[in-house]
This record gives C-alpha cells, sequence and structure tokens, in this order.
C-alpha cells in the first residue's frame, strides 16, 4: 500500500506511527459495535447456551464493520470538501497526514472483505438467513457516507445508526446463539439502540455550523441546536426510564439498574453542549455521550449476568 507524505521531517516521522492509524478508526466510536454484541451474547447465556467462538467471530466482525464505516466516512466527507487539515473530532488521515483517499477506500473495503469472510463462517454455524441481514447491514454503513444522498446528511443519520448498529447487533449475536430472537432481547436492545443513536447526535451538534453551510439537513439542524439539546436529554431519560420499566414489568431482574452508575456521564454530555457553539469546545461532551453508552451497556449485561449466576 503507498501512502503520500507531505512532511518527511523527523517530528512527523515520529508522528506518523500506529497512533495515526489508532486515529483513523475513531475508536470512540467502537464501543458502538462492542457492546452490542456483548449484550446480545449475554442474554443468550441466559436463556440457553453460548459458543463463545462465534461470540469472537461476531465482535471481530463489528468492530471491523463498524472501522471500515468510519473510513468511508473519512474517505467522503473528503471527497465532498467537508473535511480539512482543521476539521475537529476527525481521524485525518487525508487531510492531515498525506494519505491517499485511495488507500482510505483500500482499507475499508478490506475490512469490509474479512468481515464477509467471518459472516460466512457465522452462516455456516448458524443460519444463512443471517447473510441477507448483515449485507444490508453493511450497505447502510456504506451509504451513510457513500452514495448520491448519503444518509449522514439527513435527518435520520441517528435512526438509522442506532437501529443498525445497536438494536439489529444485539438481536443478531443473540439469533447466532440460539437461533431464533426473544421478547426480552427486543426489549433490551431499545436504549443501545437509542445510546448509539445519540452517539451519532453528538457528532452532528459539533458539526452543525459546518454541516449547515454544506446544505446538509442533520437531526440538530432540522431541530435547531437548542431543541436537539433537549431532544437527546429526553432520549437519555427514555433510556434509563425504559430500563425501570422493564423492571417493574417483571421482565429483567433489578441488576439491570446498575445501568444507572453511567447517569453522571449522561448528564455530562447533555450538559456540555448548552452554550457551546465551537466544535473544540463540544469535544468533553461527546466524549461523555460515547462513554454512557460503553458504561450503560456494559453495566446492563453485568446486572444481567449477576442475575443469571444468582
Amino acid at each position: 500500500m503507498h501512502t503520500d507524505f507531505t512532511n518527511h521531517s523527523a517530528e512527523s516521522t515520529v508522528k506518523r506511527s500506529w497512533k495515526i492509524w489508532w486515529e483513523l478508526i475513531r475508536p470512540h466510536t467502537l464501543t458502538a459495535a462492542f457492546v452490542p454484541v456483548l449484550l446480545g451474547t449475554i442474554i443468550a447465556l441466559i436463556e440457553g447456551n453460548v459458543n463463545w467462538l462465534l461470540f469472537t467471530a461476531m465482535m471481530v466482525a463489528s468492530i471491523l464493520i463498524q472501522a471500515a464505516t468510519n473510513l468511508f466516512n473519512e474517505y467522503y466527507d473528503f471527497k465532498r470538501g467537508l473535511d480539512t487539515e482543521d476539521s475537529i473530532g476527525i481521524g485525518g488521515g487525508i487531510v492531515r497526514h498525506g494519505m491517499t483517499p485511495k488507500l482510505i477506500m483500500t482499507l475499508a473495503l478490506t475490512m469490509y472483505a474479512v468481515s464477509i469472510g467471518i459472516g460466512f463462517y457465522i452462516c455456516a454455524v448458524s443460519s444463512w438467513w443471517l447473510a441477507a441481514v448483515g449485507l444490508i447491514c453493511m450497505l447502510v454503513g456504506y451509504l451513510y457516507t457513500g452514495g448520491p444522498l448519503p444518509i449522514s446528511s439527513t435527518p435520520f443519520g441517528e435512526l438509522f445508526s442506532g437501529l443498525f448498529m445497536g438494536c439489529f447487533i444485539i438481536l443478531i449475536a443473540f439469533f447466532i446463539q440460539t437461533g431464533y430472537v426473544s421478547t426480552l432481547a427486543i426489549l433490551v436492545s431499545v436504549p443501545s439502540g437509542i445510546l448509539v443513536g445519540l452517539i451519532n447526535m453528538s457528532n452532528n451538534l459539533r458539526d452543525h455550523d459546518g454541516d449547515k453551510a454544506n446544505g446538509r439537513k442533520t437531526l440538530p439542524i432540522v431541530l435547531g441546536r437548542k431543541k436537539a439539546i433537549i431532544f437527546m436529554a429526553i432520549m437519555f431519560a427514555v433510556s434509563y426510564l425504559w430500563l425501570i420499566g422493564l423492571v417493574l414489568a417483571g421482565t429483567v431482574s433489578a441488576w439491570i439498574l446498575l445501568a444507572f452508575l453511567s447517569l453522571p456521564k449522561a448528564i455530562k454530555a447533555t450538559t456540555g453542549f448548552i452554550g457551546k457553539t465551537e466544535p473544540i469546545t463540544m469535544m468533553p461532551s461527546m466524549k461523555a455521550t460515547a462513554q454512557t453508552n460503553t458504561f450503560f451497556g456494559f453495566l446492563m449485561a453485568v446486572g444481567l449476568l449477576i442475575s443469571y449466576l444468582f
């Protein structure tokens, strides 16, 4: 693979290390792939047995698809002139580190190819019906920033990311272990899907002004900055109240309420956007949003596991 570097100084050579590649896949977004697979598998454990090799395969494939989606985003945002050297929160492989767009696309397609190979194994062990579902998820990942009308430029980015990278991943992770989809898996997937969507919304809040100038119609642009923050707060509240509803309905044990330990992060994520207009000042809130998703989902999984064991 060819990488075109524009600065060959000793300092820049040191910078162009593994950290560049790590930043390129936007690791803070990978929890959106990791947590749903973990949750789906724990629910499967509660309702039956778990094949840990299948779990590992699903985890790797999901992370690769998320990383590839991030690379597609890098490629197409550069092609459309949305990313510059001063853009905040991007991998910056092209605009900062001199990587060619062709290299970024090749990496993304390679990750997709590997995930397809893993998908063949998962389908062979579980069900070939998953092939169609997996291909749809991958297509949505590509169309999020690719194609004539990218999903990321519409008010439906949060919905698609939450549905496909939150809810569907949980259900697929559950299905490959059990061969069916249970009511419990569906109900637990709802707050996870909401929080994955909010990661996307935090990104769109940060990019509000730049996206508006480039003619995009993201949800924060349609709602307006203030109403978008209120909407985010409401959706955070729905996620936590949903768990209370599940406990009161007797669907799950009260141990799932361990997820409430993530509430301070959700509050920080929401309040941190208030009054902010500069992208750099919103980065802590974006980080807190991703951390809320991670802690919330992981603590749900821990709570479900404790209820299973005891």
